[in-house]
């Protein structure tokens, strides 16, 4: 065992649930919830966001009657309750129409008050001030996308100060918060041809966010930096992800935590896209995700989204709160996460990708054919010992089913697997109109995936 295995199955907001955990959260141990659109537009008007939580700027923020935590309380308290740890966003939700009128997404126009509100809601949530909580939440995040107009319309330099304000204010009196930013829009122009300035202009921000965090007048707290990918490859998570680190080595950062906050399954066929998210093929594109940024800089990830009123959700059905296939995917990796030593394991064929883990008290791999293609591909697993492992699968007919085992595994193109020797959790039982899945063959050794090979 090299490592550990990372929580990279975080997400972005849930099914809005105000009386009980959130639906799966638990099952599928998702570590992490973003809470960064919360509620819909303009944060449900209820939820998260500074305007919401402290509706009169004028108001005074020592006092507890300044604010309005109500539901933010109630979401809360139910995605604590689910074993989520919070990664709680100050800011607002993006304004898409801001071109008619933008209501939020200004400068605060006071901001060492501003600063002083999330002191506020800092001690409300970790302190239990104005009848709050102890949540013990360690991650607080100023603002998102900085560098987007639905987002802010003020300056870069309008940014940074704020930042600068608010994070000093925030370390001073809650010293072991980790404090971070700025969630950016992404570096699409690092390796994608023919970007428009605008998309230029993401890669000239963090350089400047970088020099002014470190500068001698102006350096302040950066415990982690956050980005964002909407991407069809997996493998540009990964290049992106190292251009992060290493611009963060040069400026001397190199223990800032590489937090990749906003991610999901693009593909090229806008008709299909939010249905795609939602499959076998996002399943299998999240899973290929999960496996490459384990041996990735990135920390941690959060994807977007998992709220089931929003397009972009492709962890629920909507309406109602019915799981996806890709949900699945997310399942899966925890067995891996819950284990949590990381094995070596490694694949040959292309496209196709492997991680294994384990702990004293059993075994699992994770592999995904992640084949844009339409091709089949075998694994030659002769030599491991299959029987103290069951399986389960993700394919175009099957979601998370159980099917045997021998000494070969073909996987179809978009599919993920998952063999274990961990027998203490309850199966998920295939959803209705699904046949269960067809013998395949499998095997793992006692600490290695052996390397598969495409047809």
């Amino acid at each position: 065992m090299k490592d550990r295995i990372k929580p990279l199955h975080g997400v972005n907001n849930s099914p809005l649930s105000l009386y009980e955990p959130p639906k799966g959260f638990r099952e599928a141990g998702i570590p992490f919830c973003r809470l960064h659109d919360t509620g819909g537009a303009y944060g449900g008007s209820r939820y998260v966001d500074i305007p919401n939580i402290f509706p009169d700027f004028d108001a005074d923020p020592k006092k507890p009657e300044s604010y309005d935590f109500a539901f933010t309380d109630a979401y809360l308290t139910q995605l604590h309750a689910a074993g989520t740890q919070i990664f709680y966003r100050l800011g607002v939700t993006i304004e898409n129409n801001y071109r008619i009128k933008g209501y939020r997404n200004h400068p605060p126009k006071d901001f060492r008050k501003w600063a002083e509100i999330c002191a506020g809601v800092v001690r409300h949530y970790n302190c239990g001030w104005a009848n709050g909580f102890k949540f013990g939440i360690r991650y607080w995040e100023i603002w998102n996308e900085p560098e987007n107009p639905p987002m802010w319309s003020g300056t870069r330099e309008q940014y940074f100060e704020l930042y600068r304000i608010t994070s000093n204010r925030l370390k001073k009196e809650f010293p072991d918060l980790k404090v971070g930013g700025y969630a950016s829009c992404g570096f699409y122009a690092v390796n994608r041809p023919n970007c428009t300035d605008f998309y230029k202009g993401f890669v000239t921000w963090y350089d400047e966010f970088l020099k002014f965090v470190t500068a001698k007048k102006t350096r302040c707290p950066l415990d982690f930096y956050s980005w964002h990918l909407y991407t069809w490859d997996p493998e540009e998570i990964i290049l992106h992800a190292r251009y992060v680190d290493s611009k963060l080595k040069e400026y001397g950062l190199s223990k800032v935590e590489n937090i990749f906050n906003e991610w999901n399954y693009i593909t090229k066929k806008p008709d299909r896209r939010f249905l795609e998210m939602k499959d076998n093929e996002g399943a299998s594109f999240v899973s290929a995700a999960f496996c490459l940024m384990q041996d990735s800089p990135v920390d941690k990830a959060m994807y977007y989204d998992a709220y089931p009123a929003r397009a972009y959700c492709g962890l629920y059905h909507f309406p109602g709160a019915r799981t996806t296939q890709t949900y699945s995917a997310f399942a899966m990796w925890n067995r891996l996460y819950k284990l949590g030593g990381h094995c070596d394991a490694q694949s040959d064929g292309a496209k196709l990708y492997t991680c294994a883990a384990a702990d004293r008290t059993g075994k699992a791999w994770f592999i995904t054919n992640f084949n844009a293609e339409s091709r089949s591909v075998t694994l030659d697993l002769k030599g491991a010992q299959l029987k103290e492992f069951t399986a389960r699968i993700i394919d175009r007919r099957h979601d998370n089913a159980p099917f045997a085992l021998s000494k070969q595994i073909v996987m179809p193109p978009y599919s993920t697997l998952l063999l274990t020797t961990v027998k203490d959790e309850p199966e998920k039982a295939a959803k209705p109109g699904r046949k269960p899945a067809a013998a395949v063959h499998a095997g793992l050794d006692d600490t290695t995936a052996k390397k598969g090979k495409k047809k």
